[in-house]
């Protein structure tokens, strides 16, 4: 199976103050950098979900538009999966700096086994570090045209590979690998985490 790493950067950024917040700086390098840097390796096909292809540019990937615009984070995964060369797309939000490349080899170690597959802590499926194979694509077109917009929406339809916390956690702290900074002070908290690393 080959799979395109798809960088989700099409949302409003509203709780950043309308800053986008993959440009935003940690650590001397923009979180979509670090993300791009940590994806490159493991999937070189990698694209980006975005409306202001003008903003990633200078990153040199492939851009793609929202197919369905104001659809939320489901909108952005079936626009890049319907993109996406490969038979699946693995697919990570543009705020997660902290992304490990240990444990995008685990979800994608797990391919062709199921439709999505997916890190699940606690209760929480993390839709935004996951393997969506292009067998979903009917099940979230349904969905988006009935203006169903929870990513779970469509998991009755398809079959689910749920990969345990502590699977997880035996690689990194899920608290921190799936970390996303969406607010100042994510952001003030995220700059913490980098200078006690460094």
């Amino acid at each position: 199976m080959t799979i395109t790493g798809v960088i989700q950067a099409g949302g409003k950024s509203t709780r950043m103050g309308g800053e986008p917040k993959a440009l935003v700086e940690l650590g001397g390098r923009r979180i979509i950098e670090r993300i791009v840097d940590v994806l490159r390796p493991v999937l070189p096909d990698l694209l980006i979900v975005t409306n202001t292809p003008e903003l990633y540019a200078f990153l040199g990937l492939p851009m793609v538009p929202d197919v369905f615009p104001d659809h939320g984070s489901l909108g952005g995964i079936y626009s890049g999966l319907k993109s996406a060369k490969g038979d699946g797309a693995f697919t990570v939000a543009c705020d997660m700096p902290f992304l490990k490349p240990e444990v995008v080899r685990l979800v994608v170690s797990h391919a062709g086994e199921a439709d999505v597959v997916i890190p699940k802590v606690g209760d929480q499926y993390e839709t935004l570090h996951a393997l969506y194979a292009k067998a979903c694509l009917p099940h979230m077109e349904a969905v988006l045209k009935a203006k169903r917009f929870k990513v779970i929406g469509f998991f009755p339809q398809v079959k689910i590979l749920e990969i345990p916390e502590a699977e997880v956690a035996r690689l990194a702290d899920p608290t921190i690998c799936f970390m996303n900074v969406n607010t100042p002070d994510e952001l003030a908290r995220a700059r913490a985490l980098l200078a006690r690393e460094a």
